[in-house]
């Protein structure tokens, strides 16, 4: 029995095994016309095996990119577009990852915004409504990414140590309830894993049903 990890290493691996055997077939053929054409008929079951790539722009040149590579670019045909190598293309700019200093990461980067811009707000209803808003939502979050509940008088806190002392909410403001359902996130997890599970098997008994109905029917 052979096992993949003992073979040579796929150049390009979402195209399987078999593709890159084929591609090495192509190398073998003597005849330039029939290598010409048998390299035709690949790169058009490459282009079958992923339909969705006719939408891209100029999908064919980068089909036949694809083929050459997998050859090593050792494939002496007519190619009908000029061959990129992967060697000669820019490389991609570095991403910059968001660097932000969250300090309570459950609450979100967007919270710590919305803070920042209550503050600046002037006195007066307008920047009470924004902060009860805020509070709540910080409420939501905190029972969210947590499996427990939190008390009003947690929130109230965080939000004066987030504003660094700037906003407080009034004694007798009563924020929303929020009930914790299945232990936040994990409990989401554990839910999905119960429906795949049940899901499972009730398909189990609707086969066992159906082959004790197929065993009971009475032959013609």
């Amino acid at each position: 029995m052979e096992y993949n990890t003992t073979k040579q290493p796929l150049i390009l691996p979402e195209y399987g095994r078999n593709v890159q055997m084929m591609a090495d077939y192509l190398l073998t053929i003597d005849d330039r016309e029939r290598r010409t054409e048998a390299a035709k008929e690949l790169v058009s079951i490459m282009v079958n095996m992923n339909p969705a790539v006719r939408e891209t722009k100029d999908y064919r040149q980068k089909m036949w990119n694809f083929l050459a590579e997998m050859c090593e670019y050792k494939l002496d045909v007519d190619f009908p577009f000029p061959i990129t190598k992967v060697t000669d293309l820019p490389k991609p700019e570095r991403l910059q990852y968001n660097l932000n200093d969250i300090r309570f990461r459950h609450y979100g980067y967007t919270v710590e915004r919305m803070i920042k811009a209550a503050v600046e707000l002037p006195e007066g209803e307008e920047k009470d409504v924004l902060v009860r808003m805020i509070a709540n939502n910080m409420k939501r979050n905190y029972v969210l990414w947590n499996q427990k509940s939190v008390t009003d008088e947690i929130i109230a806190g965080d939000l004066l140590r987030l504003s660094q002392g700037r906003l407080s909410l009034p004694e007798d403001v009563k924020l929303m309830n929020v009930s914790v359902q299945g232990g936040g996130m994990m409990g989401m997890q554990k839910r999905n894993n119960f429906k795949k599970k049940n899901n499972n098997n009730n398909q189990g008994k609707k086969n066992n049903n159906r082959n004790n109905n197929n065993n009971n029917k009475k032959p013609m």
